[in-house]
């Protein structure tokens, strides 16, 4: 079954309303030309569950949020990602701030199938009092009191990799998959954004088979997206673009500063963006952030 589509049939597959996890890691490897995809559409009124990045501020700017599930919304050395900072001071989103475990173990309650798993994480905070959530005594002899972290069941998890086959095998080469694969078993659909697509990954790369984070059958498709990370980092391929970064933060100080970065860098389609932020050979050389 060939599972490439391209990024209109993509775009077009999801519909108002649904719950998108989003997958990556604060300013690294964030499925960004879905995103921009969805910036360029008509889609509203979207649940949004991620560790956050600029994905989620570009999001909640075009209105595209209504309630935000979040572990961080961060751009690391810009910590609190601007676009976020003004929709939530504006009280305009309805969010759930969690744990960055609760937030994995949501998503692992929804991979499993299951309501709720039980978790220390949050109790004694005022994550219990804002998040409604409930607590579950075991039944056995300890007779421990545990928080009851819900499942968090998405409707479509977006995930960016360095390289997919056409049957929805996926590799992601960086040092750390954080919790891509919890999102895809969390989700009823998941659309991969890769690098490169090759026809099967047995064929063209077998030596890095172990870079497959998850199976192809919770893969819905796979879409070709060069440099689809920007402005975010793909290590090891490229750094995160700071010089990008900076000046997309700096537009959230300005009035109309969302509806000039939309104008001058989203645009209609993403070859155009691409070859706004200087194509292949400037977003190759940014170097990896080191710490």
């Amino acid at each position: 079954m060939n599972k490439q589509l391209t990024i209109e049939e993509f775009v077009g597959s999801l519909k108002s309303g649904m719950t998108i996890g989003i997958g990556g890691w604060g300013p690294r490897r964030k499925p960004m030309a879905l995103v921009r995809a969805i910036l360029r559409s008509d889609l509203t009124d979207l649940t949004v569950v991620a560790y956050g990045g600029p994905e989620v501020g570009m999001l909640c700017a075009a209105g595209k949020v209504k309630k935000l599930i979040f572990g961080f919304v961060s751009m690391d050395a810009i910590p609190l990602e601007p676009y976020f900072r003004k929709a939530r001071e504006a009280g305009t989103l309805d969010i759930l701030e969690l744990d960055e475990g609760m937030l994995q173990w949501g998503l692992k309650a929804a991979a499993f199938r299951l309501p709720f798993l039980p978790t220390h994480v949050g109790l004694g905070t005022d994550v219990m009092t804002h998040g409604g959530f409930k607590t579950i005594q075991s039944p056995y002899d300890d007779g421990e009191v545990l928080l009851a972290m819900p499942a968090l069941k998405l409707d479509a998890a977006l995930l960016h990799v360095h390289r997919a086959d056409k049957l929805g095998n996926i590799q992601a080469l960086g040092p750390d998959t954080y919790y891509d694969e919890w999102f895809a078993r969390a989700a009823d659909r998941t659309f991969v954004s890769a690098e490169e697509i090759v026809d099967r990954m047995d064929h063209s790369y077998p030596e890095d088979a172990r870079a497959n984070i998850v199976e192809r059958c919770f893969i819905h498709g796979v879409i070709a997206a060069p440099l689809g990370a920007h402005p975010t980092s793909m290590p090891p391929s490229y750094g995160w673009d700071m010089k990008h970064l900076k000046s997309y933060a700096g537009s959230a100080r300005e009035d109309g500063g969302w509806d000039a970065y939309v104008a001058d860098m989203i645009g209609a389609d993403e070859a155009g963006y691409l070859g706004r932020v200087g194509g292949k050979d400037a977003v190759t050389a940014l170097p990896l952030p080191i710490f």
